[in-house]
Order: C-alpha cells, then structure tokens, then sequence
C-alpha cells in the first residue's frame, strides 16, 4: 500500500507538473512575436552596378536577398515604382532586361512608379504579362470598366505563422501628366483610395497595413495622416529619406540599389497587432559578392552592355547629372544640353525640363561613353524647333518653378540656354519669376523669339507644359534629331568638354534664407 500511495503521490505530481509546463508553455506562445521582413528597393532603372561599379547592381542583391531570407524567413521584397523607364538599357528594350532582372532576383511585389507609363500603356501590360509577381496599384483606373488599371490587385493579404499582413499600392496621380498613361487611364486620389480599401483589408483579418507607394513625400505624409497605415515603402525622390507622419514610418532609398532597405515588423501572434519596428539602410557595395545564379540576365545582355562602353569624348569637369539637383537649380549639364540643343536648331533660346536628365550621378572627370551620354538623356526625345512670343517665354518659366518652394523635386523646372532668370519661390505662384533677359535683352511679352525643346514639352504638354500648344512648329518632328544624338554630336565636336555654371539661373528666396542664417 504505501508503495502503491508512492506511486500516485509522484504520478499526480508529474501531472500537476506537466499542467503547469503545458500551460506556461502555451502562455509563452500566444505572447510569441512574429518577426516579417520587408526589403525595400525603388527607382531601379539598371540591373547592373553603378558609380562606376562601386554600388548598386541586383547581383548583389540577390546575395543579401538570401542572407537575410536565412535569418528571417518571413521575408518580402518589395519594389516602390520605376523600373522599366528610363535606362539606357530601356531605349532598346522598353523595359522587358528589367522584368528580365526582377524575375531571377525574386521580388514579390511591386507597385508602378510614374515611369511605368513612359512608353504607353500597352507596353506597360505586355511588361505586366512577363512578370512573375505581382503588381499592386489600387489608384490606377481602366476608365472604359471602372476596374484597375491591367486588373492589377488593388491590395494582398500575406499570412505568417497566424499574422495577417494587408499590402496596397498607390501611384502619382500626376502621373497623368508627367508620362504617357493616354487618355482611357485615370489616377485616383492616394487619401480617397487607401480609406476605401483599408476597411475591406482589415475585415479580411489583416491588422497591419503596409503602403507601397511611388508618391512625393508630401503625399506620402498626408496618406499616414488621412489613412490607418502602419508603414509607407514608398519611392520617387532618388533621395534617402526616413520620416514619419500620423505614427506611420516613411522610408525611402536613393535610386538604382544603391543600398537595400531592411525594414522588420514585430508582429504579436496573440493579436495580430504591430509591436514595434526595427529599420537599417543595408550598402550595396561591390565588397558584395554577386549571385552566380543572376549571371543568366546578365550574359543575354552582354552585347548591349559592350556597346553602351564605347568612348564618345572626355570631361575636364564633373558633371552634375544628378536627378535633384537639375530639378532645382541651374547644373553644367543642364547647361551644355541646353547649349547643344539652341545650336543644332539655330533658335535663340532653348528650354528643356530638368527632369529629362536622368543620369542622376556625378560623372567623371575622364572618359565619356556611349552609356554616359544616354543615360543623361535616355527618352528618345526629338529636339524640334518653335516660333513663340515672349509671354509664352515667360509663362513657361513661371510654370517651371511653380513647385519649386514644395517639398518636391519637381521635373518641369526648366533648364535653359540663352534666357538668364531670376526667381524667389517665396512669392506667389505665377508671380515668382522677377526678371528675364533674352541674350543680354530683357524679354519683350510680343516679340517673336525661335525656341528649340523637346517634342515632350512642344507637343505632348509633357509636365505641363500646355503653353507651347499651337506654337507655330519651324522643325518638324519628322525631321527633328534624337536628344541623345544632338548631345553626342557636341561632345565629339569638342573631344574634351568643360561645361560650367554661369549665372543662368537666380533663386532669390535661398539666398535670402543663407544671408538670415549668416546674421
């Protein structure tokens, strides 16, 4: 009896044991965290490194890809718009070397960035039918059935270990008029859409809410205060940048995977909810080993890629084709293209948009390539030639600097060749532009003046440019040269070119605010 009372003392103390284990262990799992990893790229036009090789390229990529997926499985790569235009690489294949790249590195989802549209909207769907992932865009419309744009999902939902994720994708509604999305393609509003689809997210169990977006971030700022999102993956500015608005974190990496964005949700698994999140800016570097298994883009490139390393002249000076500084300020390159493009044509001004340089890198000094030259200029622009009063002059630099005092790099800000301006975007839109002279003159609102810029501005109103609509056309677009080869042609002409600010280009409200931090 007494070993048999033994024996159900120690059976009902194991049990009681057991329980007590059971139920601290069952505690410690409703109260576990589950760690999502979203690595965030945007603005990648080349698949290839840049910076002379010391940055970027998807390669690499794929390498910390794989790393971290190791670490954490719970991975996502996410794109926030722009990739299949502009490139070099993209004059010959419209984009399909970048799906190409996107396919074999694993992105999983990818919203559109305004560039999506450079070349219309059925190349963007023939590029959307070769994806194998995803594209989110709930704000871009078929206007003929009221549905997405492609019938693209407006929004996924990702379950981890018992977590939902909710994940939409919003683009530029300038979009519109920045690129070529045509007439039966609507943008709407980023607020109106993201407190349309977010109850309908949530009701399907998805607590957290991730944006993608290729938005400014102005308006980035303005979807965490007008919509419950938890995280903005947004793109646009080619500028690092980390904010945050309305309790939502902004990120934002520069351009061309230059560094990788690592951003972790801690998630409770009891209840769904965000805890807390942890970010780091990973380098991409050439001390990154590249991904043998990428090697097949590469390889079906590598003609194009031999031929974009052909020499085309030489700079005695860096050249500033950086995407923000031609979209505020008055660059050498800007300055040379303009130049290039006045002669070629035999008009007396020329005006382009800043954000037609797209190199945005410094280059050189040394050698100039075939790639150098395209890349600065890579749409396949024609450089036509208008006869134009000095109103519209005037009303197409106004409208150039409309945006300038925004928290925005806008494109339409005009890069100019025989026009000196001065501008103070502390004034009111329409009013900001306080003098312009003409070749020494000062501009005459009915005088005739010839004006060479491109047929995107000329023809298309491309951002918005609308003043130059009926202008009587001197140079046809049938006769009218490539961008890019008028540019060739000046830099062969001189060999070695040393372009320079010259005083072109005047803001009146920065150098104000440089002389009140002074005092």
């Amino acid at each position: 009896m007494r070993i048999d009372c033994h024996r159900r003392c120690i059976c009902q103390t194991t049990i009681l044991l057991l329980l007590i284990v059971f139920r601290a262990a069952t505690q410690q799992s409703n109260d576990c965290t589950v760690k999502v990893t979203l690595l965030q790229l945007n603005d990648v036009y080349q698949f290839a490194p840049v910076d002379q090789g010391t940055r970027g390229g998807l390669a690499r990529v794929m390498t910390l890809k794989k790393q971290i997926a190791q670490e954490s499985p719970n991975t996502l790569l996410l794109l926030a718009g722009d990739t299949i235009s502009p490139s070099v690489e993209s004059i010959t294949y419209r984009g399909s070397q970048m799906i190409d790249a996107w396919n074999v590195l694993g992105v999983d989802y990818a919203t559109f960035g305004n560039h999506e549209f450079d070349y219309g909207p059925a190349t963007l769907l023939d590029r959307m039918r070769e994806s194998r992932f995803k594209w989110l865009a709930a704000n871009v419309l078929d206007r003929a059935t009221g549905k997405t744009f492609g019938g693209t999902d407006p929004y996924v939902i990702r379950e981890f270990q018992g977590v939902r994720v909710g994940i939409f994708g919003l683009v530029l509604p300038e979009t519109k008029s920045t690129s070529r999305p045509g007439p039966d393609v609507e943008f709407a509003g980023a607020c109106e859409t993201a407190q349309r689809l977010i109850p309908q997210i949530r009701n399907e169990g998805a607590k957290v809410i991730v944006a993608l977006t290729h938005l400014s971030m102005r308006e980035d700022k303005e979807l965490a205060r007008c919509a419950d999102v938890d995280v903005i993956i947004g793109g646009h500015e080619h500028t690092l940048l980390q904010s945050a608005s309305g309790g939502a974190p902004i990120f934002k990496m520069t351009a061309d995977a230059r560094e990788l964005g690592r951003i972790d949700l801690n998630i409770s698994q009891a209840t769904g909810e965000l805890e807390s999140i942890d970010w780091r800016i990973i380098p991409v570097t050439s001390e990154v080993t590249s991904d043998p298994q990428f090697a097949v883009v590469t390889n079906k490139y590598s003609g194009l890629l031999k031929e974009l390393a052909r020499q085309v002249g030489r700079t005695s000076v860096p050249l500033n084709a950086g995407s923000a500084a031609n979209r505020q300020q008055e660059t050498n390159v800007g300055n040379f293209v303009t130049d290039a493009f006045r002669r070629a044509t035999g008009a007396e001004v020329a005006i382009i948009n800043g954000g037609s340089i797209r190199a945005d890198s410094v280059i050189g000094p040394g050698v100039l390539t075939r790639r150098d030259v395209l890349s600065m200029l890579p749409f396949k622009n024609k450089v036509v030639k208008l006869q134009v009063s000095g109103d519209v002059l005037r009303s197409a630099i106004e409208h150039g600097v409309a945006r300038s005092a925004e928290d925005a790099e806008p494109g339409r800000f005009p890069q100019v060749s025989g026009i000196t301006f001065t501008f103070d975007a502390s004034r009111t839109v329409g009013s900001r532009v306080t003098s312009i002279l003409v070749n020494g003159q000062s501009l005459d609102p009915s005088r005739k003046y010839t004006l060479a810029t491109t047929n995107f501005l000329a023809l298309d109103a491309g951002d918005g440019y609308t003043m130059f609509k009926g202008a009587p056309i001197l140079i046809p677009l049938e006769r009218a040269p490539l961008d890019a080869d008028v540019l060739t042609r000046a830099i062969i002409s001189r060999r070695t070119i040393a372009p320079r600010v010259t005083g072109r280009i005047k803001r009146l409200d920065k150098a104000q605010v440089r002389l009140e931090c002074k005092d």
